[in-house]
């Protein structure tokens, strides 16, 4: 019984699937938080292209 306890403390297994989820997680935030806080920016840039594209193309 008090290795069965024990057990529940020190087992590892599924460790690493949780500390990649968490990695993920905090990357994903990253990412949305960046695009969020630059989303005027890139707006901007892909209004530019997208406009450079079309007065360039031949009619």
């Amino acid at each position: 019984m008090l290795n069965k306890m024990k057990n529940l403390f020190v087992e590892e297994k599924g460790q690493g699937m949780t500390e990649y989820g968490l990695v993920l997680g905090i990357v994903a935030v990253g990412a949305i938080v960046a695009l969020v806080a630059l989303r005027d920016q890139i707006s901007t840039l892909v209004n530019t292209i997208k406009t450079k594209l079309t007065d360039n193309t031949p009619t």
